[in-house]
């Protein structure tokens, strides 16, 4: 006979396997298939901020007036003097649709930007003090790493403020300022906090790019190179061709080169089925397994572009020891990137820990874990095709190196 207590009847062992039995027959699912669009729109101009350019005010301006928020990369204000009361007064003369809430803040860029935790509190907190809310809009002009500090405050901040990015060097424009990541280091590795948020747009104003330094000018290209040679053997022609002017900085030659990496890079996020990297490959960083490692271990004194060139050569001359790639093949990629100006070795490639292990091959399991499963690493099969295999042999990566080392010594 079952006892009750407080209500409940309390049954015997037999009656407790039936209310068990019970219990998994009315366990239950409620599933459903979450569809969400995001229009991602890079715009192309020169002189962003002149009051008859309309580009930025028709890109954000809507119905209401709107609140506007602006970063600005510090030592682009001092290279360019006056960016920041024109951006002032460009406001001033679009008031009746975006309404600037304080003067340009500026704020350090470049790496260290992402190694101080202190940026993204200082732009929550300019975010609180003048009531920016998910529909205003967050600014910022500058390099890469500026954007990824911006991108990550406007994410975070009341679980998504709009942002927009003007991106300010050639690797920014072409690559990293045109795609829907963001992210700062932690614990020693690259962009180990992040969110995916693509920006309400982005918009690349060529003439931004004056005042770069060569190296910074120059860093961009590389990540031409890298998307022509998994995605397109064409536009890996043309920079063939056109790697004279680019050395030299030609106008023409790097805008179309801009335009054209950049337009590659948005097909992929678009139609590459896995925007948000919710698997484990990683294609558009062909390179980036070693760069991202190579930045770590020289304390970023070694750039991005710098470092990915490396990577990519890295990576070459292993596509071709493994027999995928053709010997001329990598020959031409090689070159390229050293007619461009790029340099294809670093000391910082031969650090090895107490054991003696390079510090590089490290980067393998970093990357892996980044996305977490399998390692998927891109290779390349011929000039314009990537493709992805999931183990590295170190034997043969150490073979690579060494080639790549006896390359320089040459």
């Amino acid at each position: 006979m079952p006892r009750q207590q407080h209500g409940i009847f309390v049954s015997n062992k037999n009656s407790k396997s039936s209310a068990r039995k019970s219990k998994l027959e009315f366990v239950s699912v409620i599933e459903r298939s979450i569809q969400v669009g995001w229009p991602l729109r890079v715009f192309f101009t020169e002189d962003v901020f002149a009051p008859d350019n309309l580009i930025l005010r028709n890109a954000l301006a809507d119905t209401a007036p709107r609140k506007v928020l602006v970063v600005l990369d510090d030592a682009l204000a001092q290279a360019q003097s006056n960016l920041a009361e024109r951006i002032q007064k460009y406001f001033s003369a679009h008031a009746e649709k975006l309404q600037l809430v304080c003067p340009p803040i500026e704020i350090t860029g470049g790496e260290s930007a992402k190694n101080c935790p202190t940026r993204i509190t200082e732009i929550h907190s300019r975010i609180d003090q003048h009531h920016i809310d998910r529909h205003s809009y967050l600014i910022a002009i500058g390099g890469g790493a500026l954007l990824d500090v911006a991108g990550f405050a406007a994410a975070t901040a009341h679980r998504g403020v709009r942002h927009v990015r003007i991106p300010t060097t050639t690797l920014a424009q072409a690559d990293s300022g045109v795609g829907v990541k963001n992210g700062v280091n932690a614990f020693g590795k690259k962009n180990f906090v992040g969110t995916f948020a693509p920006p309400f747009a982005v918009i690349n104003d060529f003439k931004l790019l004056s005042t770069l330094a060569p190296n910074d000018k120059r860093a961009g290209y590389v990540e031409a190179v890298k998307v022509a040679c998994i995605r397109d053997k064409n536009f890996f022609d043309e920079i063939e061709r056109n790697a004279e002017k680019l050395f030299a900085f030609e106008p023409n030659a790097m805008k179309h080169l801009i335009h054209r990496c950049a337009e590659l890079h948005l097909n992929h996020i678009a139609t590459g089925g896995d925007p948000f990297e919710t698997g484990s490959a990683r294609p558009l960083d062909f390179g980036h397994w070693a760069a991202h490692k190579l930045e770590q271990v020289s304390h970023f004194q070694i750039q991005h572009g710098e470092a990915v060139a490396i990577g990519i050569a890295l990576d070459v001359i292993y596509s071709k020891k493994i027999g995928l790639l053709p010997e001329n093949s990598a020959n031409r990629i090689l070159r390229l990137l050293e007619r461009l100006g790029f340099k294809l070795f670093a000391d910082e490639v031969l650090l090895a820990d107490n054991l003696g292990q390079l510090l590089i091959l490290n980067g393998l399991e970093e990357f892996r874990e980044h996305l977490g499963g399998e390692l998927t690493i891109t290779l390349l099969q011929e000039i314009g095709h990537g493709v992805e295999v999931h183990e590295m042999n170190s034997k043969k990566i150490i073979e690579a190196i060494s080639e790549l080392h006896d390359c320089l010594k040459k």
